[in-house]
């Protein structure tokens, strides 16, 4: 509870320190915004006295904005994809660096006030492909054992609540009714060894866990220099079901820099907590430079 009250407490000290009054074209219904990126990296190495493994890496991305105004209905829509491999001369396999899926979607009406919305929101995550655990056998050749899959998990988060909108770059949603699905595949819950909940809360033969709890997010993107883009996406969950004192929180920070239209260098740096999943904080980052190209 106090890192999640730190991150909080940083992220909207943020949002005050940076925000800026801007006026939309309200001429326009539609605004569409994103990008797709591709990130590489090589290393090779002979003959190196401090040593190094030769390897070849690669992230593909895509974030893009798809969002709807009009007299008193905002609709907004975000799609946030990423996949990235690395092969290693020691390693038989391919290995995951990056791979998840996200869709957001968050429709307003205007209520009271000149920012204010009554609000319902669909959050939708998964992965792409399957995820492993490595290790050597007896013999002490790698080996890996499948753990994860796509829609194993799969999380489906929606609900009512109240919208605080000033733009498309600052907003915040609340959700008091909020109801959570987390879906798997049975062949995992079916493995001999687990036991109730032991899969990202899902319980044993079961294929789907159900929570209803209070959700609050915030997105927050600043142009903090010219060529200098920061965003910020903030979502925490109180499941009222079970241990609601676990506040599970997803922070993400997208950064691009750019260097010319279509070279950027690009940071991404996501910290998930979810006791269902893993007693800890997860965390990813991703580092490159990065051809973009924008939608």
């Amino acid at each position: 509870m106090k890192k999640t009250a730190i991150l909080l407490t940083l992220f909207l000290g943020s949002v005050c320190a940076n925000a800026q009054e801007t006026k939309p074209d309200s001429t326009k219904v539609w605004h569409t915004k994103g990008n797709v990126s591709l990130l590489l990296n090589e290393s090779s190495f002979s003959n190196w006295a401090s040593g190094g493994e030769n390897n070849i890496s690669g992230t593909a991305g895509i974030n893009y904005d798809f969002n709807y105004k009009k007299d008193n209905i905002s609709w907004d829509n975000k799609v946030l994809a990423s996949y990235g491999l690395v092969k290693t001369n020691n390693s038989r396999y391919e290995k995951k660096t990056d791979d998840r899926f996200e869709f957001n979607s968050l429709l307003g009406k205007k209520a009271a006030g000149k920012y204010w919305y009554y609000s319902g929101f669909l959050n939708f995550k998964t992965q792409f492909t399957n995820g492993y655990v490595y290790g050597k056998d007896i013999n002490e050749a790698e080996i890996r054992t499948k753990n994860s899959g796509f829609m194993s998990p799969g999380y489906l988060t929606f609900g009512p609540g109240l919208l605080w909108k000033r733009d498309d770059n600052l907003k915040f949603n609340l959700a008091p009714a909020t109801s959570k699905l987390t879906f798997v595949d049975k062949a995992f819950t079916s493995v001999p060894g687990y036991v109730d909940g032991s899969y990202f809360g899902v319980d044993q033969e079961k294929s789907m866990r159900y929570e209803l709890g209070f959700y609050a997010a915030a997105y927050y993107k600043h142009d903090i220099l010219a060529n200098v883009t920061f965003e910020n996406i903030l979502s925490l969950y109180s499941n009222y079901l079970e241990d609601p004192q676990n506040v599970d929180l997803d922070y993400q920070l997208n950064i691009i820099m750019k260097i010319n239209r279509y070279l950027s260098t690009n940071i991404s740096f996501q910290a998930i907590y979810d006791d269902n999943a893993f007693r800890g904080f997860q965390i990813r980052q991703v580092f490159g430079l990065g051809v973009n190209f924008n939608l």
